[in-house]
């Protein structure tokens, strides 16, 4: 059974989008879902999230990655913990898959290291699901109609980022389920539907 689902791609890829539309779809069949979305979701999440998205910023690597995995460790502790515990299905727009994508293969920090620092915050509160939406980087920056400051660290951060995703997706199988971005979101959210009715 599906708890815990995160959408995930790279920039451009239309997972707010997705996220938004699935919640809505959920919500009118009468689920009870609780939305959130990473780096954010808690007073000090939202105010990290400013921090490393926001463009008046300069951060080293690691300090990205360690605010990125304390934002998270605040939104598991806050508000995806008890959400599970009341029976709620979760939602997110990114998860830690998103660390290990960007930070430990984008940045070039090594993903099992990201791994184990993210999931020290998290103490086992994981998503079931991960939805990665694939798109070509040229074509997902191209979408991008505001640019934070990951994303303008270019295309070859992107192309990282990418192929990170898809050797993340090709490991574990059982977690990931990938669609093409390229598609019309109520196509999406319908295959989406479709999987939470199958598990």
């Amino acid at each position: 059974m599906i708890r815990y689902l995160a959408v995930e791609g790279i920039d451009g890829s239309g997972k707010s989008t997705v996220t938004g539309a699935l919640v809505e779809a959920l919500r009118a069949r009468g689920r009870s879902v609780v939305a959130v979305r990473e780096p954010g979701g808690t007073p000090a999440g939202e105010a990290i999230r400013s921090i490393v998205l926001g463009r008046g910023f300069d951060l080293d690597d690691w300090a990205e990655a360690l605010l990125f995995a304390a934002a998270r460790a605040q939104l598991a502790a806050d508000v995806v913990a008890p959400a599970l515990e009341r029976g709620d299905l979760v939602v997110t727009d990114r998860s830690y898959f998103s660390s290990l994508a960007y930070q430990g293969a984008g940045r070039g920090l090594g993903v099992e290291i990201v791994r184990v620092v993210n999931e020290a915050g998290l103490r086992g509160i994981v998503p079931d699901l991960i939805v990665l939406l694939r798109i070509d980087a040229e074509k997902g920056l191209a979408r991008e109609d505001e640019r934070d400051r990951i994303s303008v660290a270019g295309i070859d951060l992107q192309r990282r980022v990418a192929e990170a995703y898809d050797h993340l997706a090709a490991a574990e199988p059982g977690r990931f389920v990938v669609i093409d971005a390229a598609r019309p979101v109520s196509e999406i959210v319908a295959e989406i539907m479709k999987l939470l009715e199958v598990r």
